[in-house]
């Protein structure tokens, strides 16, 4: 599929990855609209800082609204839905919460995509839903494991979707990334965490468990990915991976950033980051084949580059300051 004259949406486009696919849409399509979650004070989250947002349509509201949902496709022709609650601890201790937004909300997203005839649908799913890895490297045949509430609404909401193709031929495609980072990343993640801990002069810098592994991958990596599988018609009706085909434990990662930022310090354990027993994944490492044979996608950024790039973003003077690394953040 040609985006160049197409209406996209992208929904959850004031958050992290959202913001950033806006702005790689933004040269590619006919229209760019962009839903933000409402707010009184109009705040339009990380979308106030792209530098596309006057190209941009970006309109308030909720996924969880079925009517609001319905008028919100309206002459839609490609939907990214990224709206969701990801923060995995605060999952439990708001699990309803999760379902409403992830399971809810993907239901209307595709329920008035289809009544709106859109061509594609791309549904952003997670690597959590996989828990931790029967084996390695992880293909879209893995068994899904809901270790976390988290996980589970997005199993289901991964499976509702595809009903959906099932049932009413909707042109769905489940985009799968694993662990995302960059510019622009909340402050719960393990990356910023560390990032804005050792720019604070914070030692020793507190940490949860720094043995599991994750497979990490740079969000205009990510962003591409998702812009791929829109484009190609071999993907609908599948579920795609996107990551890289590498592993690094958290531990490593620490000592990563601490030597690019030119930092000597020490870490500490902090019991109140740890996941319960059971919920903790413990490793997770992409297969990619599916979408290098499905597309021309291969992840472009090196993890020490995207690191690089991390690091000048959060430690700018403006950006810093919008972050609290004297408190964890659930």
């Amino acid at each position: 599929m040609d985006l160049k004259n197409k209406s996209v949406l992208v929904t959850g486009a004031d958050g992290f990855i959202g913001s950033h696919l806006v702005e790689e849409l933004v040269p590619l399509c006919g229209k760019v609209r962009a839903l933000s979650l409402y707010n009184s004070f109009n705040n339009w989250g990380w979308l106030e800082d792209v530098h596309c947002k006057n190209d941009v349509e970006v309109i308030c509201g909720d996924v969880r609204d079925a009517y609001f949902s319905q008028n919100l496709l309206t002459g839609t022709d490609v939907v990214f839905h990224l709206a969701a609650l990801i923060a995995i601890p605060y999952s439990y201790i708001a699990p309803s919460s999760y379902i409403d937004t992830n399971v809810l909300g993907t239901l209307n997203i595709c329920q008035a995509a289809q009544v709106n005839r859109c061509e594609r649908v791309l549904i952003t799913s997670t690597s959590e839903v996989y828990g931790t890895a029967k084996y390695v490297p992880i293909d879209e045949s893995h068994p899904l494991q809901p270790q976390s509430p988290y996980s589970a609404s997005k199993i289901a909401a991964d499976a509702l979707a595809m009903s959906f193709y099932s049932s009413f031929d909707l042109p769905v495609t489940i985009a799968r990334p694993f662990n995302t980072y960059g510019p622009r990343q909340s402050a719960r993640a393990i990356i910023p965490s560390i990032i804005t801990q050792l720019a604070s002069g914070k030692n020793p810098v507190s940490l949860g468990d720094t043995t599991p592994t994750r497979d990490l991958n740079y969000v205009k990596d990510v962003c591409r990915g998702f812009i791929m599988l829109a484009q190609s018609d071999q993907t609908i009706g599948e579920t795609v991976n996107i990551g890289s085909d590498s592993e690094i434990s958290v531990k490593d990662l620490f000592y990563t950033i601490a030597r690019l930022m030119n930092q000597n310090v020490e870490l500490a354990f902090d019991k109140d980051r740890i996941r319960p027993p059971k919920s903790e994944v413990f490793r997770l490492r992409c297969d990619n084949t599916k979408i290098r044979n499905l597309t021309d996608y291969r992840p472009d950024v090196p993890l020490e580059d995207g690191l690089k790039h991390t690091i000048q973003w959060f430690t700018a003077k403006e950006y810093i300051i919008k972050y609290k690394s004297e408190i964890y953040n659930v």
